[in-house]
This record gives C-alpha cells, structure tokens and sequence, in this order.
C-alpha cells in the first residue's frame, strides 16, 4: 500500500508543476477536427491530481478503500450486500449553453441502454472477443435506470475543465443530487484542454460527496456520430474504483487486477489481436483501454471483483448496495 501512496502523491506534485493553462487561453476544437481525433482522452487521472492537490486527506480515504479491496480479495469469495443485480439511478444534468447541446431524454436513455449493455454482459461486440479472453469476460451485475434529469441554461459557459465547476449551481453548473443513492452524470458543451478535447472523467471513490459522479461531453453521451456511449462505461468503471488497463505507466504499471496483462500504453482505434506489449497480448477491447466504442466490449472477472467491493458492508458505494 505504501506503494500506492507514493503513486498518488507523484501524480499530485506532477499536476501541480505541469497545470499552469487558465480558461480564456483554451481554445475549443470544432467538431470537425474533433470526429477525426482518434484518442479516446479520459480526464479522471488529472481530476484525481487536482483533487489531491486541493485535499491532503483524499490519499488517506484512498488508502482505505485500497486497504478495504485487499482484504476482500485475499479472501477470494466474497459478496455483495445485495443478492441478484444492483439498481442505481441515474441523476444527468444536463449544462447547455446552444439548443443543440440541450440533448433530448431520448438521447439520454439511449446512454442508459449502453451502459445496461456493458454491466450485464450484452455488449454487442462481445463476439469478437479472443477466445484467451473470453474465459475471464465477466457479468458485472449493475443495472441503470433513468432518474431525474436536470436542465441548466448557461448562455456564457463555451468550454468547461476538469475542476467539478460544472457540480456546483454558484459557478453556473448544477449542485449534485444524492449522491449515496445516485449515480450523478454532468452533460456540458465542450472540455478542451491541454492540446486536446476531453471526452469525459470520473470521481473515484474516497473523493468528496459534493462532486461525486461523471463528466460527459454531449457529443459523447448515448448514440451520436461520434459515439456509441462506451465513453460513459469507461467513465462509470473509474466511479467503481477501476484504473486504466495500462496502469497510467509504461511495463510493469499496474492496474490492481490480475486478469488484465500488462500493457505499456492505451490502445487508439481499432487495434488487430493480437497486439503485444510488455510480453503480452493486450486486451485492447477492454471498457478501461481507450479503443474506439465498438471496439470495447468488456469488462474481467479482476475488474468486477474489484468493482464489487465498493457495494459491500464497509465499502464505499454500500448504501447502492443494500
């Protein structure tokens, strides 16, 4: 464990000396230049260096729930606190600045209906998963359905960052809604940064209740041109308490799960299998890599242990889990 405090603080000193770029200096990407981007650019890692910067406590509450999962799996079985699948409502908020970024609900139960797909083992891609994989291709048991959708018009907000701004009402976004009984979404605009164009982030578990939840650009919510709503998936596995496949490292990185293998980077696209890095096949189509949409089409029996432990008695989504 004295390993992962030295991660958390090494990505903290990294953010803080690299994250100097102020809002009027951003410049957004037209959806042009954005549909021929192949990267799949995930925020969570820079949210969680900022929030360790803003909180000298989060590594602490971090450390528990690392502590918490250890001990379960060392036990090898273990259960949830609910028999049968967990139901979690889904709180979106949806922070508009155009009618066209003003998504419809339709469009939102669209995103819910993916992510149905993705925890319960109905992707629709998932038969061209490799047969070295398929034998650890796990059913996560989680199903999501459509709670309250909040609608906020902010007529000045072009482009947001990844500093839970848009979590809170006083700074034009919206406050979150339950967060112990809900999954909360924020739906805004755009979110460019450092040279490029966010497609979504997530809180992980130990971090504040106030801002708890996911961070999706709409063009990346549910089906559009540009998505099949696997952006939100990735998402909602860091909000369970899983890393990127890779690590955030090169070989030897480590992602806490046994059954994913070692890879020395994110994949971009559509790789062909097999891929090999550090020694290995990739799972290239695993929701924590950043392939494209339909080229993600599981999660491990790693990941969903490691997920698992967040709903039982002492872990940090229990109260979803009653």
């Amino acid at each position: 464990m004295k390993n992962f405090i030295i991660l958390l603080l090494s990505a903290t000193l990294f953010f803080v000396s690299c994250d100097n770029t102020s809002d009027e200096n951003i410049i957004s990407e037209d959806l042009n230049s954005l549909a021929q981007r192949s990267e799949k650019q995930c925020a969570t890692m820079e949210a969680l260096e900022l929030n360790l910067a803003k909180d000298p406590t989060l590594a602490s509450r971090m450390e528990e729930i690392e502590n918490h999962t250890n001990n379960l799996l060392a036990k090898g079985t273990f259960k949830r606190l609910v028999n049968g699948t967990i139901e979690i409502p889904v709180v979106f908020h949806v922070i508009y600045r155009t009618s066209s970024e003003n998504i419809p609900t339709s469009q939102l139960q669209d995103q819910i209906d993916a992510l149905n797909e993705d925890f319960n083992l109905n992707n629709p891609g998932r038969n061209t998963i490799p047969s070295e994989f398929v034998a650890v291709e796990a059913n996560v048991d989680i199903n999501f359905v459509l709670g309250q959708v909040i609608r906020v018009h902010n007529s000045k907000k072009r482009s947001w960052r990844p500093d839970d701004s848009m979590k809170f009402t006083s700074s034009g976004g919206s406050d979150v809604v339950d967060p112990q009984n809900n999954l909360n979404v924020w739906v805004v605009n755009n979110m460019p940064y450092h040279g490029g164009n966010i497609l979504g982030y997530a809180q992980f578990p130990g971090g504040s209740w106030d801002t708890d939840g996911i961070v999706l650009d709409h063009r990346f919510t549910g089906t559009t041109q540009y998505s099949t709503g696997r952006t939100a998936t990735h998402e909602v596995g860091h909000w369970m308490n899983l890393r990127h496949i890779w690590g955030d490292g090169g070989c030897g990185a480590s992602d806490f799960v046994d059954d994913t293998p070692d890879s020395d980077g994110p994949s971009r696209g559509c790789p062909t299998y097999p891929t090999v890095s550090c020694g290995t096949n990739d799972m290239t189509m695993n929701f924590m890599d950043y392939s494209d949409d339909e080229c993600m089409n599981m999660f491990s029996v790693g990941q969903k242990a490691r997920m698992d432990a967040v709903f039982t008695s002492g872990g940090f989504r229990a109260v979803m889990g009653q």
